[in-house]
């Protein structure tokens, strides 16, 4: 794998426990389905649940196991390659912290509050998960948007990569691309000032994971 960040979806078999391990690189996770804890190899089981999000430091020793009887799939943004597990007696302090992020404990704003988006869009809301949220920094959001959802997303100032975390998306970019049905673990990206049409078809509110630089657009 080139030197350059990445992303996979990993699925954790039912009740699979990995043994205490370390990488050479930190990544970030979110949680797609199932329950997933990712911690110290002395820790409490803290199960998360979809939408939860967690960030592993390079070096940093830990297990990642899936609750028993329930598996667990992830979507996992690796900063840079190559990506090793590597045994833990190798572990290193890069002095990064882990954190795990409850999806209940996620904060949630109106996406029309937000200074450094643009937006018009009813039912929209986004929460903060990493970086610098400010145009011209990255930065890692999710938005989440009521069912019958139909509008706009873009990303005027640099590229923007999206992952369906919760629900069904119809997606296209008008008129080059037909319509085509996004579940969860469904991906897009573009560059620049890309317009990409989404709407929400689940009968219940559908989520994204975006990452992009920059200030971006959601309107209905």
């Amino acid at each position: 794998m080139q030197d350059v960040s990445s992303g996979v979806l990993l699925r954790f078999a039912k009740g699979f426990s990995s043994p205490p391990h370390i990488h050479n690189i930190t990544y970030r996770a979110i949680v797609i389905s199932g329950k997933i804890h990712n911690d110290d190899p002395d820790a409490a089981n803290l199960w998360m649940g979809p939408g939860s999000f967690w960030t592993q430091p390079a070096g940093e020793i830990h297990i990642t196991s899936a609750r028993p009887g329930l598996g667990g799939t992830a979507f996992i943004e690796i900063l840079a390659g190559p990506y090793l597990v590597q045994p833990g007696d190798q572990a290193f302090d890069n002095g990064e912290q882990p954190l795990n992020l409850l999806a209940s404990n996620l904060v949630w704003m109106s996406a029309n509050e937000f200074q450094w988006i643009d937006a018009n869009a009813v039912g929209a809301n986004v929460a903060t998960l990493w970086g610098n949220p400010k145009p011209g920094s990255l930065a890692g959001f999710m938005l989440t948007v009521p069912s019958g959802f139909e509008g706009s997303l873009w990303s005027q100032f640099d590229d923007i990569k999206a992952v369906v975390i919760k629900g069904v998306f119809a997606h296209s970019v008008k008129p080059h691309t037909p319509v085509k049905t996004l579940k969860t673990g469904g991906y897009f990206a573009s560059a620049n000032d890309t317009q990409h049409s989404i709407s929400c078809s689940s009968e219940s509110e559908c989520q994204l994971y975006i990452r992009t630089a920059g200030r971006f657009r959601v309107n209905e």
